[in-house]
């Protein structure tokens, strides 16, 4: 069983996001980052299948500059055989179709049984990217994973759906599957697993020409500001009053 686990390196929940100048990212030297949630359960996931298979080899692999080496060593450190860094700048953002289309080249020729993904980032929140990864190489795909069973060349999916349903779904192998924060509880790295991580192999892959298909024209703090207007007159006209604001101001009726 051969496993690739997406991981995206974001900021912290606590970090401070000051913003650049220009206006035209975020300083990234002032954020500090961390693992995206929903990625140490699909991380987690992936070696449970592993270990309890017996055999198998678990992939990390992320995309970005060269501070994302930070999260890959962390997932190294927790129990995947090697990683694959997808070596380049994402400031600003960057299409979930071209993100994909970047990881679909990187992962096509290792032919993995399964590809494991966060459900969505804890900074933009797309929730698209493993979705789109199956679509372009051919695999059955899933979300909203909140347990996994494999075995007999398919994996067994439960999906959260709305109001407290659950469904099972089997799926051929191979998979991509997006896995829902709160399944299983990840493990810490160990000291043992933080000086093999050293020795483990990273393979640093070039883009030969991303094209990110949206930009950025300008990142900013929104303004806001508080206003205290007194309505006076009688009941009825306090209320025409009212219902004229809440209509034509801030647009709730």
């Amino acid at each position: 069983m051969k496993i690739a686990v997406l991981v995206k390196q974001v900021p912290g929940a606590e970090s401070p996001l000051p913003i650049q100048p220009d206006q035209s990212w975020v300083d990234e030297g002032a954020v500090a980052y961390m693992m995206n949630e929903s990625d140490n359960y699909a991380l987690e996931e992936a070696l449970k299948i592993r270990e309890v298979n017996g055999e198998g080899e678990v992939v990390a692999v992320s995309l970005g500059p060269d501070r994302i080496q930070k999260v890959i060593r962390e997932a190294l450190a927790k129990g995947a055989d090697r990683a694959i860094h997808i070596q380049m700048e994402t400031a600003g953002a960057i299409d979930p179709l071209s993100t994909a289309g970047l990881f679909a080249d990187a992962l096509r020729e290792e032919n993995f049984d399964l590809i494991f993904t966060g459900l969505q980032s804890d900074d933009l929140g797309m929730g698209q990217t493993g979705i789109i990864i199956g679509e372009i190489l051919g695999m059955s795909t899933a979300s909203l994973a909140m347990a996994t069973e494999v075995g007999d060349g398919k994996i067994k999916v439960k999906r959260e759906l709305e109001a407290g349903w659950f469904q099972w779904v089997s799926l051929s192998l191979p998979a991509s599957v997006s896995i829902q924060s709160g399944l299983n509880t990840p493990r810490y790295p160990s000291l043992k697993g933080i000086m093999g991580a050293k020795k483990k192999e990273i393979k640093v892959v070039t883009p030969s020409s991303p094209d990110p298909t949206q930009s950025l024209e300008k990142v900013y703090v929104p303004q806001s500001d508080k206003q205290t207007v007194m309505i006076e007159g009688s009941a009825d006209q306090i209320v025409g009053k009212l219902v004229e604001t809440f209509r034509n101001n801030i647009k709730v009726l």
